[in-house]
Order: C-alpha cells, then structure tokens, then sequence
C-alpha cells in the first residue's frame, strides 16, 4: 500500500465521519467510566485476594 493510496483512503474516511450528538457522546462517556471502574475493581478484588491468601507476607514485611 503507497502512501497516495493510504492518503486516499484517510481523505474518504473522514469525509465520511460525523460529529456525534450530545447524547451520543454522553454515552460513550458513561460506557468509557464503567468501563474504567469494572477494571478497578477486578484489580482491587484481585489485590483482596492475593492479601487474604498470603498474610504472612504482609506482617513479616517490616521486621
């Protein structure tokens, strides 16, 4: 694939795009944090896990 080819392409692309609407983009906004928070949370459930099945670790640390 040429660069003028590639060019081509990009140009009908973004003729083609639109500009979401408000409630469009407050969607993908809304989509975007629960995103954002399920992976928080399976990585704080993770990290409960990895502390409960290892206590010792977390006391021995400092001595």
């Amino acid at each position: 694939m040429g660069l003028r080819s590639f060019l081509a392409q990009a140009a009908r692309t973004l003729k083609l795009a639109v500009k979401p609407g408000r409630s469009e983009l407050w969607l993908s906004v809304k989509i975007c944090f629960m995103g954002i928070g399920l992976i928080g949370i399976i990585g704080f459930v993770i990290k409960l896990l990895s502390s409960v099945l290892q206590p010792g670790q977390a006391s021995t640390a400092g001595t």
